[in-house]
């Protein structure tokens, strides 16, 4: 007998058997399962891949975007959460991980959570904190948003109606609630801001649970609120209640009613009110024409209507005064002008061009009689100094030297000047030049002189 070969299966095989194991396992279909968030990185509409763990062992988790558009809270690394989902594997890694359906925080409300998340993000960028707009004191059309059936509209209607009714109020319905309520809150705001014809903006909705009153949490809806050109006033849920449209409103209500009385003056006490300006406003007039009537009588008995030429006699001195100061600094100026212009006149006889030619004609003239004589004695003094000079170079001339009997005596050889008794020898043949010529000599004898005047012949 031969043994059967072992029949070998592929790694996708293995995988796929496995898989259909978890996939058809009742207790892994639906796992509840508590862990901490690690490795997650928020990918805005899209799915989000993260792992669980706690202190022995870690699972991967996925969340597709459908489940995720459902979580009220952002999810932050080490955060203990709440999930439930199904177990598989993923075939191409051969890992098993976590399909979650839901999750929410391990311990503390998932909407509570994300109320305090959305909050602190927006205190952040300080929306909470940008200035508030004071309301109209006497609005004229006030627009309405919150749900056309509800017991809010009623009260603010009858509030109104009671308080100011002048004031003329525009519903516009919208979804308070449920689903489609942060879109049709978001959508009326912007609808009424593009009308712009409105003075105020009254936002709400009756009480209720926090999942009731959490469209007024949405962050469009809060940004909305906050980018209001119109003042809003919003009322949400009891007095108790405080939801994030309320901190970016211009004005927080703690009742429909209270929103109402916020933004509408009461119409009696503003009418009393002008009636008691009206009276004050004739009591003052009357007390300016008593006021402004003495004054009046006053006048008419003062000294000027009494007697109106005092008013300008001072005047009239003045101007007679000030007319006499005039003409004498007339006269003044006048006689300053008139030496002036004299000392002018006089100036310009003095500097006539006619005169100036003249008098640079004569100076020209005395100074080339000067040049004229400063150059001959230049001249004669050149001409004696050369004479004197010639006279003295005569005196040195070697002909008048040997005109007086000297002469000097010549090698005919080299033709250099004998000087020394050293620069000769015997039977050497010299020339002595002498005043009318030359003699030709022949050295016989030479006789030297010593330092001390000793003669020795050689």
């Amino acid at each position: 007998m031969t043994a059967e070969m072992p029949k070998y299966l592929t790694v996708s095989a293995l995988t796929q058997y496995i898989k259909r194991k978890f996939d058809f396992d009742p207790y892994l279909d639906q796992v509840y399962l508590r862990g901490e968030i690690s490795n997650f990185r928020l990918r805005p509409h899209n799915h989000q891949y993260f792992s669980l763990k706690d202190d022995g062992a870690k699972i991967n988790a996925i969340m597709f975007k459908s489940a995720f558009e459902h979580v009220k809270f952002e999810p932050e690394v080490g955060m203990q959460v709440l999930v439930t989902g199904r177990i598989s594997v993923y075939e191409p890694t051969g890992n098993y991980q976590i399909y979650i359906n839901s999750m929410i925080p391990d311990g503390i409300g998932e909407l509570y959570l994300a109320y305090e998340q959305l909050k602190k993000k927006l205190a952040d960028e300080g929306l909470f904190s940008q200035e508030k707009r004071p309301l109209p004191r006497f609005p004229k059309r006030i627009a309405v948003i919150t749900s056309p059936s509800g017991a809010v509209i009623r009260d603010i209607i009858t509030t109104t109606r009671r308080r100011y009714p002048i004031a003329q109020l525009v519903l516009f319905p919208a979804v308070v609630q449920g689903d489609g309520a942060k879109e049709s809150l978001v959508h009326r705001l912007r609808q009424v801001n593009t009308l712009g014809n409105f003075d105020t903006i009254i936002i709400g909705r009756g009480g209720g649970s926090i999942e009731d009153l959490w469209p007024f949490n949405e962050e469009p809806v809060v940004r909305a609120i906050a980018a209001s050109e119109i003042p809003v006033v919003s009322s949400v849920g009891h007095e108790t209640d405080t939801t994030l449209s309320d901190l970016a409103a211009d004005v927080r209500a703690a009742t429909p009613t209270a929103a109402a009385e916020l933004a509408t003056p009461v119409l009696q006490d503003e009418l009393i009110r002008l009636q008691q300006q009206k009276l004050r406003l004739i009591q003052a007039l009357q007390q300016a024409i008593k006021i402004s009537h003495t004054q009046l009588v006053r006048l008419q008995q003062s000294y000027v209507f009494t007697n109106p030429k005092r008013l300008y006699e001072n005047y009239l001195q003045r101007l007679d005064l000030a007319k006499q100061g005039l003409v004498r600094n007339l006269v003044q100026q006048l006689k300053t002008q008139q030496t002036h212009f004299a000392d002018l006149t006089r100036r310009l006889h003095l500097y006539r061009p006619n005169r100036q030619i003249e008098t640079a004609q004569q100076r020209i003239f005395e100074q080339k009689q000067r040049l004229l004589q400063a150059f001959q004695q230049y001249l004669q003094t050149r001409m004696t100094q050369m004479q004197n000079l010639a006279q003295s170079l005569d005196h040195l001339s070697p002909l008048k030297i040997l005109g007086r009997g000297y002469s000097y005596v010549i090698d005919p050889v080299s033709g250099a000047l004998i000087q020394s008794t050293e620069n000769v020898q015997i039977n050497q043949t010299i020339a002595v030049h002498m005043k009318d010529g030359i003699v030709s000599a022949k050295v016989t004898h030479i006789k030297k002189e010593h330092e001390h005047g000793e003669q020795k012949d050689i």
